[in-house]
């Protein structure tokens, strides 16, 4: 049995769950289930918030897919919304995030890469990927699963320029860790 549904386009599809409400208790359980990182920025850029919460994946195997959203203030002034997401190939959260008709992001590695952060201590690459014209993504590789980052509007990718360090919540360091509380996302819906 499983707990996958056919998608007519993209074959098997793990189940979304797209948690309501964001606390330390939902970040802890959702991190504790995770097979996958869920990585958050820490510290937060200033004026930023956690907005929502997501997992792709069943109680059997866990979370295959996780997305941190997150808002704050663009660098070039207005209102900014990023998403994390961490996923095994195959899954397609990050593409869906990303507005992509596809489930991995192809290739996408070709040249030098368009923006540089750390994650988990490790300077991690990312390379700017297709994506709806309303906003902008990036993808690369960390901890042996792909890595997402998905802004908007597209100037917000700017945010990427200022020292992103992202921190994979599953480690007990920031089990508990009380993280600044924005309104909900409509990004992962």
């Amino acid at each position: 049995m499983s707990s996958t549904w056919d998608c007519e386009r993209h074959g098997a599809v793990a189940p979304l769950h797209v948690f309501v409400r964001v606390g330390p208790g939902v970040v802890a359980q959702a991190a504790a289930r995770s097979a996958v990182p869920l990585w958050a920025p820490l510290p937060l850029l200033p004026g930023w918030t956690v907005t929502g919460l997501a997992c792709a994946g069943d109680e059997r195997v866990g979370a295959r897919a996780s997305a941190l959203a997150l808002s704050g203030p663009s660098p070039l002034g207005g209102p900014a919304d990023m998403v994390i997401v961490a996923e095994e190939p195959g899954i397609g959260l990050g593409a869906r995030i990303a507005g992509l008709e596809q489930i991995d992001p192809g290739a996408y590695a070709v040249g030098q890469p368009d923006a540089k952060i750390e994650a988990a201590g490790h300077p991690t690459a990312l390379w700017r990927c297709a994506s709806a014209e309303d906003r902008i993504a990036f993808v690369g590789e960390a901890l042996g699963v792909w890595l997402w980052t998905v802004l908007w509007p597209p100037a917000a990718e700017l945010v990427l320029m200022e020292h992103v360090s992202l921190q994979d919540l599953r480690d007990e360091v920031y089990v508990g860790l009380d993280l600044p509380l924005g309104a909900p996302s409509t990004r992962l819906s």
